[in-house]
């Protein structure tokens, strides 16, 4: 026992720096498990791996001197690679609870329903991104400022066909509309159907390299779909969907509070019923 404890005191730094090491590559791994550059990552790293043991069976000099020449050079590489999801990486680390942007209250996210399906029966498409603890100030600054408090005829306005900002994005922060017509990223996954238009890869595209939740109203077909961690989902009805607005957006907020006084801050009034396109009778067909 006395060897051991011996031995523990000899050693302990380098257990905590083992620990450190794997926590720290863990969370990397997670991180770029949820971008698409992750194959690119892991391509390289198979590519060196193999030319390394390579040049060592086979006593390969020139491949080993490149090898080990380029090596310098490596770190400047993985940062023009991936300077996006370093961005976003360092976007998640700054976007800790205590830099928290305020979250929506419940009587705006009715509003922001209201809203969503004001648009689908009227056949408008829109694209409305919640923001949660990430800033999307950068791409708050790509559209036009607002900054006024949420309402549905404003959402309706900017959303109109005949608007200069309709083909944008809109961007709510709390209570309040900070910008219009922002551009928003476009997700670069290839699973996406052709019926994905560009309002539905920019939701999702805004949802992986933010934690904000994007709400999708399709101009073609009405529906009315929600992204979230680069996910697209299509509620089968608006009581499921307003559900998945709270399971993503007021919980968070209530999330240390006592199941009872949760639920009556999150379960929100009883469904309307209906489909979640508004009027499927009015909506064109998927082109």
């Amino acid at each position: 026992m006395k060897d051991l404890w011996e031995f523990f005191l000899m050693n302990w730094n380098s257990g905590v720096e083992i620990c450190i090491i794997a926590v720290a590559l863990y969370y990397i791994y997670s991180f770029l498990e949820r971008t698409h550059t992750a194959r690119i990552l892991v391509g390289l790293a198979l590519l060196v791996l193999t030319l390394s043991v390579i040049s060592q069976l086979l006593n390969l000099a020139v491949i080993g001197w490149m090898l080990r020449s380029i090596s310098v050079f490596m770190a400047l590489v993985l940062v023009v690679l991936f300077q996006k999801e370093l961005r976003t990486a360092l976007m998640e680390l700054g976007s800790q609870p205590w830099f928290a942007a305020p979250l929506p209250k419940k009587e705006t996210i009715d509003l922001l329903i209201d809203a969503a399906f004001e648009l689908s029966s009227k056949g408008f498409g829109g694209i409305i991104a919640v923001e949660k603890k990430f800033d999307l100030s950068s791409i708050a600054e790509t559209g036009t400022a607002i900054d006024a408090v949420f309402s549905g005829a404003l959402v309706q306005t900017i959303f109109h066909p005949r608007t200069v900002l309709h083909d944008g994005g809109v961007i709510v922060k709390g209570d309040r509309i900070v910008a219009a017509g922002c551009i928003f990223p476009l997700s670069q996954r290839e699973d996406l159907g052709k019926s994905e238009g560009l309002r539905h890869r920019a939701g999702i595209g805004i949802s992986e390299n933010t934690d904000s939740i994007c709400i999708v109203i399709s101009e073609e077909t009405g529906q009315v779909s929600v992204c979230s961690n680069g996910k697209l989902l299509r509620p089968k009805n608006i009581e499921e969907f307003r559900r998945t607005l709270n399971a993503h957006i007021l919980i968070e907020k209530y999330e240390n509070m006592d199941p009872s006084q949760m639920e009556s801050k999150v379960d929100l009034p009883g469904d309307r019923g209906g489909s979640l396109v508004s009027d499927p009778g009015k909506c064109r067909p998927e082109p």
